[in-house]
């Protein structure tokens, strides 16, 4: 019982970060490693992703009914990525994911550094990109940050949002909201295989996803009502906690 509660409380704190500016997997994925530490990397990676894929579906609705969305930029990207997801998850059982730490590290400063020296960055939302251009760029980041999410995933929300601000232009509210689009069909690739592989806890899952709900309901409320400077404050907070955790782990090792 214990157990389940401490695992929900930390899903919806999942959730509420999530649906602002990715990093939901900071909190959710290593909560599951300490309170579960005794199942498979697989199976917690597939409960995390049937859980974290109920409140970015809730989030992604959330921001399609007050935020305008370009799915000229965002459907070829999530269409990639759902394949890419696929490839991804089925790759966790092929290598070792904690291979990826030290280049997710070193972009997730990078990113940091960009985004706090350029104060302007993610303020203005003006599309860039012609339709030829947007439709290559859209599929190759789509594919790669797909692939990243089904294979090791923490900071895949992070990363779109970058994506859609520095390469397409648009503003910190239209990339989170795009993330979330893109996020969710990275999920649902990913549970796919999961499922099919038998490494889900399904009443663990459900329970941890009615929690990633309600935090996703507020956190997307909050991230519309407060606009840009607010998500992107969180978002360099977010940026920061990965780099902190992914450094922790790499001491650790």
């Amino acid at each position: 019982m214990l157990e389940t509660v401490t695992l929900c409380f930390f899903a919806a704190l999942a959730g509420f970060i999530d649906s602002i500016a990715g990093g939901g997997g900071l909190i959710q994925l290593p909560a599951l490693f300490i309170v579960l530490p005794h199942l498979p990397i697989a199976t917690l990676l597939g409960t995390n992703k049937l859980a974290a894929i109920s409140g970015t579906s809730v989030a992604t609705l959330q921001y399609a009914r007050h935020v305008r969305i370009d799915w000229k930029a965002t459907l070829p990207a999530t269409a990639a990525a759902l394949i890419a997801s696929f490839l991804g998850a089925r790759t966790v059982t092929l290598v070792n994911p904690g291979v990826m730490r030290p280049l997710i590290l070193f972009m997730l400063i990078a990113i940091a550094l960009y985004t706090f020296l350029r104060r302007d960055f993610g303020s203005i939302h003006a599309p860039r990109l012609d339709q030829a251009k947007s439709l290559a760029v859209s599929i190759t980041t789509g594919a790669l940050i797909g692939f990243y999410d089904g294979f090791f995933g923490p900071g895949t929300g992070s990363f779109l949002i970058f994506v859609f601000i520095g390469i397409f232009g648009f503003n910190f509210l239209s990339a989170s909201a795009s993330s979330k689009v893109v996020n969710f069909a990275t999920n649902i690739s990913a549970v796919l295989y999961f499922a099919a592989t038998g490494n889900i806890i399904y009443t663990t899952a459900i329970l941890m996803g009615l929690a990633n709900i309600l935090g996703a309901v507020v956190g997307s409320r909050l991230a519309i009502l407060k606009g840009n400077r607010f998500v992107r404050i969180f978002f360099l907070v977010v940026v920061v906690c990965l780099i902190a955790k992914l450094g922790y782990d790499m001491l650790l090792k």
